[in-house]
């Protein structure tokens, strides 16, 4: 099972897939690159205009291509699904989307893969576990977007509220990618500053209603998008971005990825957002970092509803294979 580390497929070239290929063409982080859709024209044209732009980019082969051209893969990533529409919840996609997951996920494990899958699709979290379980696939080798892309919102947001870089923001939302997510305010700290100290530090004040504010800001960022312009897509893409940067480059970095929890926190028999250590052999392990008791309350509320979430599907029946996304 040979694995070529600089060879990456997106699955699914809507908004949100083709962005992500564009931001791996930015990035330069692989040398070939293929784009998968049900509909092949669309990939096709995605392919010949993201070659357009190879002369001011990396170095890149660019094609679309069939599951037989992914088996080598090193990532492997799937945003092949239903859109979340205004009005409706991540969780609303449930049964649609685990559909086409499957169909997706008959192709790839008829064949020899051995990369990593990064879920992108939503419901993330329940969508992580259904790919876990219906492929039959190590944990490590199978993880979600979670919320890598809900954790950058947060810390812009705090850096424009504290008047500081937002990359010295370090905090994590966690739990679901998704209503039930929380904010990890006992652990945020500015560059190693507790935000206590920070704001005493800046004449600065954070007040209880500053974080309730912050945290539903966050929460509700996606639904503020959608009715504005209909789809989120670029945010995604950096996160995507982000978390295939730790795979090629072995990081061992700490992202909030979506991992199939193995009694971590007291968890089992689901995905959630968790920081962990992301390196080249995908998930290396789950941090069960220190939470407050209203924290623990709400992971594990989170936690419940992830967990009745998929207990809704039937994830026992053997994977078919299905002739296109």
């Amino acid at each position: 099972m040979n694995v070529n580390p600089r060879k990456a497929a997106v699955i699914g070239c809507g908004y949100v897939g083709a962005s992500i290929a564009f931001r791996f063409l930015q990035q330069g982080l692989f040398s070939q690159m293929v784009l998968l859709d049900v509909d092949r024209d669309r990939a096709e044209g995605e392919a010949m205009d993201l070659s357009d732009g190879l002369p001011y980019g990396a170095a890149m082969e660019i094609t679309a291509g069939s599951y037989d051209d992914i088996t080598d893969c090193a990532l492997v990533v799937i945003t092949a699904g239903a859109n979340q529409k205004p009005g409706e919840t991540r969780l609303d996609l449930i049964e649609k989307n685990t559909a086409i997951l499957r169909a997706v996920l008959g192709e790839i494990t008829a064949r020899e893969f051995g990369g990593i899958l990064l879920i992108v699709s939503n419901p993330v979290d329940v969508l992580t576990y259904a790919a876990w379980k219906i492929s039959g696939y190590p944990r490590e080798r199978v993880i979600g977007a979670g919320t890598v892309l809900d954790t950058g919102r947060l810390k812009q947001l705090m850096g424009e509220e504290l008047k500081v870089d937002s990359r010295n923001i370090h905090a994590f939302i966690i739990g679901e990618h998704g209503d039930s997510e929380l904010a990890v305010w006992s652990e945020a700290n500015v560059s190693g500053l507790a935000l206590e100290d920070f704001c005493r530090i800046r004449k600065r004040e954070l007040r209880p209603e500053d974080f309730q504010r912050l945290y539903r800001e966050v929460r509700d960022s996606a639904y503020e998008i959608i009715r504005r312009k209909g789809a989120t897509y670029y945010g995604i893409a950096m996160a995507a971005g982000r978390i295939a940067e730790c795979i090629v480059k072995d990081e061992h970095s700490v992202l909030p990825v979506s991992a199939v929890l193995d009694g971590q926190y007291g968890l089992e028999g689901l995905a959630l957002s968790i920081p962990s250590v992301v390196g080249r052999n995908g998930l290396e392990d789950i941090l069960e970092i220190p939470l407050s008791w209203e924290e623990d309350r709400a992971l594990r509320e989170s936690a419940r509803q992830m967990q009745a979430a998929i207990g809704s599907l039937d994830l026992g029946a053997k994977v078919p294979a299905f002739p296109g996304v």
